[in-house]
């Protein structure tokens, strides 16, 4: 049987528990949650410390956290490059939503000319992470004027449905992200094209897995970490999908008449029981992603609530 143990902020941990569901209570003391996923079990301890445990840990281990180095020294970064995109014409893609509870989950592809760099760095394009949502929107409000891109939204409902047979949110982004590079190339002269570049969440073969379609130009793509500082098309990418998630979310919050916050904190534990209260747990799911353990800790909530 195969180990590999990795060290996780909190976030990152969040991240790996939005992909599958765990087990949270009843636990061994010092174990925060744990699960039994594709033949692996998955032990998140309350130091931090991740362990990957069955004869296909390593791969596992790979696919669910594709940017981590384990503390075992059996995984490198991958994909490290000297490749200076922004001096050619690319399409990159990224996503927005999938650490969130509340909302859905927006994917989008951007098509960058090199004529198009400047005017980009002129209006501040930049990781989507650094910017507030207020600048989010200024800027996407423009740049899906002139940029060829395909916004994909994938709701809640829909989201649900997916993951109730089966698919991992690993899967459901691979099929997302694809679609909408393919959608790009529909847009542009696409000899006018010298690389595709997705912010990486998965490595290669686990996307060429999960894409349900084969990349359309494989000798062209490339999978980088961080590729928000890397590549201009990525940044405009992932302001734009974040754009249609923000917006979204400001849409439930005027449907629900309350503010619906972003993230998986304990906050969003209490707005979650505020919603089954005021409204019923029905409503809450066709809003968030059921298989977040918000979910449980909004009811544990609404259950003390009642039994006091």
């Amino acid at each position: 049987m195969g180990n590999v143990v990795y060290k996780l902020t909190s976030k990152e941990i969040q991240s790996l528990m939005a992909q599958t569901t765990f087990e949270t209570t009843k636990l061994p003391q010092g174990m925060k949650a744990r699960t039994r996923y594709q033949n692996t079990v998955i032990n998140i301890y309350s130091s931090g410390k991740v362990m990957f445990q069955g004869k296909n840990a390593d791969q596992l281990a790979s696919q669910l956290l594709p940017n981590k180095q384990s503390t075992t020294g059996k995984h490198t970064s991958s994909n490290t490059t000297s490749i200076q995109y922004n001096r050619f014409h690319c399409i990159g893609s990224d996503e927005a939503g999938s650490g969130d509870y509340f909302g859905p989950l927006t994917v989008c592809a951007a098509y960058v000319s090199q004529s198009h760099i400047k005017i980009l760095k002129e209006l501040g394009v930049d990781d989507s992470k650094k910017l507030s949502d207020t600048k989010i929107v200024d800027l996407a409000e423009q740049l899906i004027t002139f940029i060829p891109h395909s916004l994909l939204t994938l709701d809640n409902v829909k989201y649900n449905e997916r993951q109730s047979i089966g698919w991992s949110q690993v899967k459901m982004k691979a099929v997302l992200h694809n679609e909408a590079i393919k959608n790009v190339l529909q847009k542009i002269e696409q000899d006018q094209l010298d690389y595709i570049v997705i912010d990486q969440f998965a490595k290669r073969e686990v996307y060429q897995h999960y894409a349900l379609s084969a990349l359309p130009f494989p000798d062209k793509t490339k999978f980088e970490t961080k590729g928000e500082s890397k590549s201009l098309a990525i940044a405009a990418a992932s302001i734009i999908s974040r754009y249609a998630f923000v917006k979204h979310m400001d849409h439930i919050s005027k449907k629900l008449h309350m503010e619906i916050p972003k993230g998986a904190s304990n906050k969003v534990d209490l707005i979650a029981a505020k919603v089954i209260q005021k409204y019923d747990i029905q409503q809450l799911d066709t809003i968030s992603k059921k298989h977040f353990n918000n979910r449980d800790k909004a009811i544990h909530l609404m259950n003390q609530k009642y039994n006091k």
